[in-house]
């Protein structure tokens, strides 16, 4: 493929030197980063990470049949920029005994269910044991379902309550059942900015050394970063390099999905007049992080925060991956997002036949997924 067809045009010029980086599939740079962010040119900047992609993974494009789990909104934090935590006492808190959170499991499950994604509050309350017992008595009961369970602020809380290192916490959740982490948390890494938004929460350092942990321990992870609300460009490229080098050092994330800022029914949002992002900033986030992020294999277009519609435009912007049917996700939902609770399988398809491309089942650790009319096998290898 070559780099510019006849009907492609680069009006910016401060894009020509990084199109002749990528066609020579050369690494980008803290500036060629800034400046992708920087620039109007957006069908450039999204033709460039279509090439990637394209290189990557040709038509393909990666969906799975998944339900979330978030098993309580009791949060110890009071992070300005979450709509989902709540104290003890508040109205709409709740905490789901063990064998409700296994009902609710069941109640999304069909033995089509590849994975199940959980991810919660930070509870004063419930001891390390409860998270443990939580992926055993999943294990037990859906031997066939991927746990990809708990952000590494979550890890990190454990840590602290049980007074074991992120090594034993991550040990004993492996031994459980554990299959791999989410990436939930990240943020932003800027200190400044990260103060500003989220200062309850771990910092840089430590969400890194806890995928660092799980990569090491042979569990794969997600990663993501939050976008659309005081961070600047700077903030962003600063974010993306963090993750290209441990990445360069482990090998252990799968995926990269950038997150919309939803301010709605925050702290945050109140604090400042925002503007949710546009559909030009999100497909910009989309084609930067395939750019930068060389040694990332896939690239999520998140329907939940971005909507459907904005998504499947992802996908000729660098993104490979839709993610899954979900069922019922309530974090972003709690922060005002008006997209659909859950998508169907058929739903998830035609989104992507539809954009033109080669829809792939995949399992959490992208293996092809055959299916026939009541269940799915997952090819190894």
């Amino acid at each position: 493929m070559t780099l510019r067809p006849p009907n492609f045009h680069i009006e910016d010029p401060a894009l020509m030197p990084i199109a002749e980086k990528v066609a020579a599939n050369e690494r980008l740079t803290f500036e060629d980063g800034v400046s992708l962010y920087r620039s109007n040119d957006l069908l450039a900047v999204g033709y460039l990470a279509h090439d990637v992609r394209e290189k990557l993974h040709g038509n393909r494009t990666y969906f799975n049949v998944n339900r979330h789990i978030n098993p309580t909104n009791v949060c110890v934090a009071s992070c300005r920029l979450c709509a989902f935590g709540r104290k003890a006492e508040a109205e709409g808190a709740y905490t789901m005994a063990l064998e409700e959170a296994f009902r609710t499991a069941g109640q999304g499950w069909s033995e089509a269910v590849t994975e199940f994604h959980i991810v919660g509050g930070l509870h004063p309350d419930l001891p390390f044991s409860y998270y443990v017992d939580l992926v055993r008595g999943l294990r037990e009961r859906f031997p066939t379902v991927h746990l990809k369970a708990f952000t590494a602020v979550e890890i990190a809380y454990y840590s602290q309550i049980s007074r074991l290192s992120y090594r034993e916490v991550l040990e004993a959740l492996k031994e459980a059942g554990l299959g791999s982490i989410s990436g939930g948390g990240a943020e932003i890494f800027a200190p400044a900015t990260r103060r500003r938004i989220c200062d309850h929460k771990i910092g840089a350092h430590a969400w890194l050394r806890v995928h660092r942990t799980a990569h090491e321990l042979g569990l794969h992870s997600t990663a993501t970063m939050l976008y659309g609300h005081v961070e600047t460009d700077e903030d962003r490229v600063d974010h993306l390099l963090q993750l290209r080098g441990l990445q360069d050092q482990t090998h252990g994330f799968m995926t990269f999905i950038p997150l919309k800022f939803h301010p709605a029914n925050t702290e945050l949002g109140k604090e400042i007049e925002y503007r949710e992002t546009t559909g030009f900033d999100d497909l910009k986030a989309i084609a930067v992080a395939r750019l930068l992020l060389d040694n990332f294999p896939h690239i999520k277009a998140y329907w939940i925060m971005m909507t459907p519609r904005v998504a499947q435009v992802a996908l000729r912007f660098g993104a490979d991956d839709l993610d899954g049917t979900v069922v019922e996700e309530k974090i972003y939902h709690d922060a005002g997002a008006a997209t659909p609770l859950g998508l169907t399988r058929p739903q998830l398809v035609r989104l992507i036949r539809e954009a033109g491309l080669e829809p792939v089942e995949r399992d959490t650790l992208y293996r092809p997924v055959q299916r026939t009319p009541h269940s799915a096998t997952v090819q190894v290898g």
